[in-house]
């Protein structure tokens, strides 16, 4: 079914109709892999543009998504199945056209029927058109209502707590001028509260109103590495240390004139591990108003903020992941045009001064621009690889060679293993890349010299080791890599995964070297780990599931022989939705001496099956439009022609994970030459 964005406006390429089709195609997809809904309208309330994430947050029908509706069809459909709530539908129409015919920045949450609440965000846009984002923060605002409901009960306790120690110190000094007696008992007391306060899990202290601590509990004393008794008669910069004291200073001002604040704060923990706090300050206000000081209350919140920010970071890493695989594919199908031109451009012009002059250097970048493309695709896990038992420390040994080679003499080079034995199943050739990776920017972080180490072991991790990395528990062959170099900063580790980011100098790097680390690790059942400190260091560990011993020796499937195949005369169903491809692909075939019928989907091509029993082989790409792709083509073809020869082409290299067990095709990755078709068709025996 064609998308209803066909009839968007022509792209930059102006009058060529392929060109146009393929930017309306990838602006439509790239529309539609976001997370936000987004419609544009222009100055006399039509639609121009929109994705399919606006009509599934607001439930509108596909049919009504079409270039030139206007704004109030879309009001009208939401009045009339009562969005808006109870009154008068025409004049819930005219108000909210009204509204939108002034071209205004508005932002409003609106609660939906079916109880999502959208933050809804309209800007308005040059020629009195505006554009507008729908946010679904269902989550969010409860998570918000969570949080303020604990802080509400957290404070009702502090006040509780506050009102019965106020009580019980007002009883006891009462107490003191009546006798030793008394005295006793209000000592016992004070060391029950204080045993009490100890065990509660929670940091717990008072100041006065000169920033002096006159009480503090075990938890509070132990957060900042003293005693109790060492904090008492101590200042808060004294205590807490002049960069903690630095950020929480106004707040400690602002609950020295009566006002209760909460805030958070970082520190550097004990261990040397960042750790994070949450602490409130409820001021002690005597009968006249004067503020005595303050009590504190704070709690651990590091590993909700670690969890948080892991689940950010993989919500963020999987988009990016989708959406470079489908950009990806795009590429992959323009270079597949490009290079298959060159070369026939190449071949028919041998002699020509000018091919070397002009095509070669095309031919060139064309490859570097496909490599460029697989290194993406590992980032998004859709690089195929060639898993098989390697014998890790061997293979770092190896390694070690070209990576001293690699480094200037200013590094040293040392490795080590705590296993003799550690094998896992992977890709030797992509962990080998990922090693000298890493190896060549532990060399960028250390510019004046330093050590670089590898160091392979067994590690084995727990449910919640293993929830940290997503990958199952169990035993895992660690490699770490590890140098003593500048380090890192918190803001470059958040986003030290993100591909072409790099805090090289323009021209020194793509920025995808640790993204292809992080897509191969993951891929291959993995998980990665940094520790980093700045002027430290750097810590990259790869966790890659470990080979048991009684695991056979090899998951690969056994190839079958290539032989020489005679193709001259032989008719070639060719299953493409993309013209120029086709007509690459087409030309290759020629050239090999087929006859060549083709189809631009796959309903097309299995009428052809069915219709032309001289077809002699199927080439299909597996991504093609309507309800039969190449898959589904491949499990036609096997049902009606079981004896048919055919190969799948994919821009995305995806291996056969796809496909039904008993069909198994030939994958042909884009971009590909004329001897890369040969030598996928020599097995069929074509």
């Amino acid at each position: 079914m064609n998308d209803p964005r066909d009839t968007a406006p022509a792209g930059p390429a102006g009058g060529d109709p392929s060109f146009d089709r393929r930017y309306r195609e990838m602006l439509g997809a790239g529309l539609d892999r976001l997370d936000q809904g987004v419609t544009v309208f222009d100055a006399e309330l039509r639609m121009v543009a929109w994705n399919a994430t606006f009509l599934r947050l607001l439930d509108f029908p596909v049919s009504l998504a079409r270039e030139g509706v206007s704004f109030e069809d879309f009001i009208r459909y939401n009045a009339e199945r009562g969005d808006y709530g109870p009154g008068d539908p025409e004049a819930q129409i005219a108000e909210r056209v009204a509204r939108a015919r002034s071209f205004q920045p508005h932002a409003t949450e609106r609660v939906r029927p079916n109880g999502r609440i959208l933050s809804i965000r309209g800007f308005p846009l040059p020629h009195s058109g505006f554009i507008t984002l729908y946010t679904d923060v269902t989550e969010q605002r409860r998570a918000q209502e969570q949080i303020a409901r604990h802080q509400a009960e957290l404070e009702e306790h502090i006040e509780s707590r506050t009102e019965a120690l106020t009580r019980a110190n007002e009883e006891l000094t009462a107490a003191i001028d009546s006798n030793k007696a008394i005295t006793q008992a209000l000592r016992r007391s004070e060391q029950r509260l204080r045993e009490i306060t100890d065990a509660i899990p929670a940091a717990i202290a008072y100041f006065d109103r000169d920033g002096v601590y006159r009480y503090a509990n075990k938890g509070y004393a132990d957060w900042f590495g003293w005693s109790a008794d060492q904090v008492e008669g101590r200042h808060i910069q004294e205590v807490t240390g002049q960069e903690v004291f630095e950020v929480v200073k106004a707040d400690v001002a602002r609950a020295l004139t009566g006002e209760r604040v909460t805030y958070e704060y970082r520190l550097t923990g004990r261990d040397g591990s960042p750790a994070c706090a949450r602490s409130t300050l409820v001021p002690d206000i005597a009968p006249d108003g004067t503020v005595l000081g303050c009590y504190v209350h704070s709690v651990d919140v590091t590993e909700q903020r670690r969890t948080q920010a892991a689940l950010a970071q993989a919500q963020k890493m999987e988009a990016i992941g989708q959406l470079t695989g489908g950009l990806a594919h795009d590429f992959n199908n323009m270079l597949t045009v490009v290079i298959g031109n060159l070369v026939a451009l190449k071949e028919n012009h041998p002699d020509d001064p000018l091919t070397e002059n002009f095509v070669e250097p095309a031919m060139q970048a064309a490859n570097r621009g496909a490599e460029l493309i697989r290194r993406l695709l590992g980032f998004a896990r859709r690089q195929p690889l060639e898993p098989r038992p390697v014998e890790v420390n061997e293979l770092i040994l190896g390694m070690s060679k070209l990576i001293r080679r690699s480094l200037p003499s200013t590094i040293a080079v040392s490795t080590a293993s705590r296993e003799p034995c550690l094998v896992a199943m992977v890709d030797a050739h992509q962990l080998e890349n990922a090693l000298l990776n890493l190896a060549l920017n532990a060399r960028d972080a250390m510019p004046n010299g330093g050590e670089l180490r590898i160091e392979s072991s067994l590690e084995q991790l727990g449910l919640h080791a293993a929830a940290d990395l997503e990958v199952p528990p169990g035993d895992y062959v660690q490699i770490a890599v590890s140098d003593n170099g500048m380090g890192m900063d918190g803001s470059t580790m958040a986003r030290v995964f993100e591909p072409f980011f790099t805090t090289k100098q323009f021209g020194m790097g793509s920025g995808l070297g640790m993204s292809m680390v992080y897509g191969f690790t993951k891929q291959s059942g993995g998980g990665v780990r940094i520790r980093s400190r700045q002027a430290r260091g750097t810590t990259v560990a790869l966790l890659l599931p470990r080979l048991e011993e009684d695991q056979p020796d090899s998951v690969m499937p056994e190839g079958r022989d290539l032989r020489d195949t005679d193709l001259a005369g032989k008719l070639v169903l060719l299953a493409e939705d993309d013209a120029d491809v086709r007509t690459v692909v087409r030309m290759q075939l020629s050239e090999l001496g087929c006859a060549v019928v083709e189809a631009e989907n796959g309903a097309e091509a299995a009428d052809m099956v069915e219709n032309i029993p001289a077809i002699a082989l199927v080439i299909s790409d597996v991504v093609m439009p309507g309800a039969m792709d190449g898959r589904a083509l491949a499990r036609f073809v096997r049902r009606f022609r079981p004896d048919l020869p055919m190969v799948l082409m994919s821009g995305f290299a995806e291996s056969q994970s796809g496909l039904d067990e008993d069909v198994n095709l030939p994958l042909l990755a884009k971009p590909f030459s004329r001897d890369k078709l040969l030598a996928a068709l020599r097995p069929l025996g074509a």
